[in-house]
């Protein structure tokens, strides 16, 4: 095409060769038109300072592979993950009339850092796209496109009005996990802002097991979100010195033979642990799992929660859409135990959680998680008991729960769980550190008993606070710890006392 054809052929041009990027979203076609058009029209400045075409890495392909209009990336430092999401956006913003990106970091600096990125794409442009994109406004944190009627901003999360009363079409949300203030608040605002059609991309390197990115990643699944997780090893450049095959431990044969890690690998890998100690795992991930470090001690053994979760597999049943989940279905002639942790009911706050042991061998059986009501949460327990052979129905009489125990009471089920000669377990400041401990020692003497996810990652976040009280990490759950730390007290009575059995008044 003549360079003299005209600004309004060059736009005509320009929103043709984006078209695949917006009409056939996840297909391959649009992820090569992608790819094709990063490399013809997007510059970055390389490590040597140099401007070179945005030619993909391993993580940003595999990102562009597996996307989908929500996605969560967790990722090791230096991925590229970033840059290509940007670029993404920059060539949405340029190839749609009327298109908002806005790209939100967790500080000031990390913002404009981000958009001198942004600017650089706008500057390297071929000359013959210069005039079609001339900017009305170019500043630090906002570009806007005229002729094209689309806008590029940037804001950081402090900004708590980010996304207020704008159609946001391609949000960007970077480092969430460093996000200040109410995190989870800001990020609700933008999803708000967002259109059916908008994509959404929330990265960010680890920080702690807990806050608003954590959840994010632990709910992926109950939302929608695509996760991607990106180890340190994507990155070419990360080798160091070769190691020798026979200096090799267990834990770097495991990685070398999961992973097919070099020796140069395993080298680097060595200086990283030397120079970042207990900080590797999260500033360079290699499991999605143990990158997320507890913030404050944790109240269990960490290692033995970390090797328990790589080895669970998927439950033998879901119900309820996976609120209850089942690992080992009753057998005739065996006793269970299910205990009750109740909750409020409401649609937001702590679940009500109850816990399936085998009273013989402590195996956890089945765990149901919700929010419900104390008569529904009544229902569904009475229910879960009676399938388990008339188990022995044990819950929690603080708060809500002698809601929950009036309940059964009106439908007469017959083994419920009596503290003293009152009906129900209380949890108290002289019973609840001896039912932590009970759990934790449980959880090293046999974490093969321990089939939950869900258990296994609320421990994981379950913390000693600088006040001594062991607790949730703030933002988290531990409705199913409390749950199977009651499970556990009450079958250490029934064993040392096989003929106490309650019954319901």
């Amino acid at each position: 095409m003549r360079r003299d054809s005209g600004d309004r052929d060059w736009l005509e041009h320009l929103l043709k060769k984006g078209k695949p990027l917006h009409e056939a979203e996840n297909t391959e076609e649009a992820r090569e038109r992608l790819r094709e058009l990063a490399e013809e029209l997007l510059k970055i400045r390389n490590r040597n300072g140099e401007h070179v075409a945005l030619v993909p890495n391993r993580a940003q392909l595999e990102f562009e592979r597996n996307r989908k209009k929500k996605n969560i990336v967790l990722k090791a430092r230096q991925m590229g993950i970033s840059t290509w999401v940007s670029a993404r956006f920059f060539q949405k913003t340029i190839t749609r009339k009327g298109t908002l990106t806005v790209q939100v970091a967790h500080t000031r600096e990390a913002a404009e850092s981000l958009f001198r990125m942004v600017h650089r794409f706008l500057e390297q442009m071929p000359e013959e796209y210069h005039d079609v994109l001339r900017t009305s406004k170019s500043s630090a944190r906002q570009i806007i496109f005229p002729k094209l009627d689309s806008e590029y901003r940037v804001v950081s999360a402090g900004n708590l009005g980010a996304g207020r009363g704008l159609t946001i079409n391609n949000p960007h949300c970077s480092e969430v996990a460093r996000w200040p203030g109410d995190a989870a608040e800001t990020l609700q605002g933008l999803r708000a802002a967002m259109p059916p059609t908008g994509e959404l991309v929330l990265e960010s390197t680890p920080m702690g097991a807990g806050g608003c990115f954590w959840r994010e990643w632990q709910d992926a699944r109950e939302t929608g979100m695509v996760q991607h997780f990106f180890p340190w090893w994507y990155e070419d450049t990360y080798v160091g010195l070769a190691v020798d095959e026979e200096t090799l431990t267990e834990d770097e044969r495991r990685l070398k033979r999961a992973h097919g890690l070099t020796h140069a690998q395993i080298g680097y890998r060595r200086n990283l642990i030397a120079n970042f100690r207990g900080l590797a795992k999260q500033e360079y991930a290699e499991d999605p799992t143990e990158c997320f470090l507890a913030s404050g001690e944790c109240a269990f053994e960490r290692d033995v929660i970390a090797r328990r979760l790589a080895e669970i597999g998927k439950p033998a049943e879901e119900r309820k859409g996976g609120k209850l989940q089942i690992w080992l279905r009753p057998e005739p002639g065996r006793t269970y135990l299910v205990a009750v942790d109740p909750a409020g009911g409401g649609s937001e706050g702590d679940y009500s959680v109850a816990q399936v042991i085998d009273v013989e061998s402590a195996m956890q059986c089945a765990e149901l998680q919700c929010r419900a009501d104390p008569h529904d949460l009544a229902v569904e327990v009475e229910k879960l008991a009676r399938e388990y052979n008339g188990a022995e129905l044990v819950v929690e009489r603080n708060n809500h729960g002698a809601a929950v125990l009036a309940h059964l009471a009106s439908a007469k089920y017959p083994h419920i769980y009596e503290q003293g000669e009152q009906q129900g377990w209380l949890t108290s400041t002289l019973t609840r550190p001896r039912m932590i401990g009970g759990l934790d020692a449980a959880l090293v003497e046999a974490p093969e008993k321990f089939r939950s996810e869900r258990l296994l990652r609320e421990c994981r976040t379950f913390v000693r606070q600088r006040n001594g009280k062991m607790a949730a990490q703030s933002g988290e759950h531990d409705d199913c710890v409390m749950a199977m730390a009651i499970a556990l007290q009450v079958r250490a009575e029934l064993v040392s006392n096989p003929k106490k059995r309650a019954v319901a008044a």
